[in-house]
């Protein structure tokens, strides 16, 4: 497939699991990637998988907190592309524990990740994007920010910020054809799950429908489908890809 062919896509949180699987399917179609993280070895990996698809790849070790660095990313997709037509904001951290027991930086530190570093990204890409009169911004959700979990008040909160985001910025661009939509994984098996009990993912594949957790490839195809031609009629959505979990 080339939907994608020639554009400009640019992806935070790069290095690994879903953002490297995000990357890889986006190369496949064709797209151009600006790779970021704060992971130099992982990235310059996830770098060397994209190339092997035949598109160009630029990689920049950036904290996404913050803002200068966000916009500083951004230019430089513009610069290396010549336009930024897919921004994927999918970097995110976890510091679970219950309610009684989180701290004021536990809180602090997933909210600035997750929420407040999206923020950056889609008002520095909206800059660009509204003169361009077109791109997509796709958000990074989660199964928790649609129905909360225990012992993830933080990063419940975050997430389900995120989708509020998302919607308001959907109504803002829609005119000037910027298209904003979200994904919402549920548990998917990467590095960031790997560090659960093998008792609680056991239990996790009892309440998925599916039975199983889900890959970081099928994300990764769902962010390709909302940044590509098949969707090009959609905006403010939010897709769970859960493996049902939501119902």
């Amino acid at each position: 497939m080339a939907d994608l062919k020639g554009q400009g896509a640019l992806v935070t949180g790069a290095a690994r699991g879903i953002g490297r699987a995000i990357c890889i399917e986006l190369a496949e179609q064709g797209a151009n990637i600006l790779a970021t993280d704060l992971l130099a070895d992982e990235l310059n990996e996830t770098a060397r998988l994209v190339k092997e698809k035949g598109v160009g790849c630029e990689v920049e070790v950036a904290n996404v907190t913050d803002a200068e660095a966000v916009e500083h990313l951004v230019d430089l997709a513009v610069e290396k592309f010549g336009k930024l037509d897919i921004v994927v904001n999918n970097a995110g951290i976890t510091r679970d524990t219950l309610l009684p027991s989180m701290s004021d930086e536990q809180w602090d530190a997933v909210l600035t990740v997750n929420l407040r570093a999206v923020f950056f990204g889609t008002r520095a890409a909206a800059k660009v994007m509204m003169r361009q009169r077109g791109g997509r911004i796709i958000n990074m959700a989660s199964f928790s920010g649609l129905s909360g979990n225990a012992g993830q008040a933080n990063y419940a909160a975050s997430k389900a910020g995120v989708i509020g985001l998302t919607k308001s910025v959907a109504k803002e661009l829609g005119k000037r054809g910027v298209l904003a939509n979200a994904v919402a994984p549920g548990f998917i098996d990467t590095e960031m799950t790997a560090v659960l009990p093998e008792k609680i993912k056991e239990g996790v594949k009892q309440i998925v429908p599916l039975q199983r957790m889900g890959q970081p490839q099928e994300i990764a195809k769902v962010v390709a489908f909302l940044a590509g031609p098949a969707s090009s009629y959609m905006t403010g959505q939010v897709l769970s890809v859960d493996g049902g979990l939501h119902m």
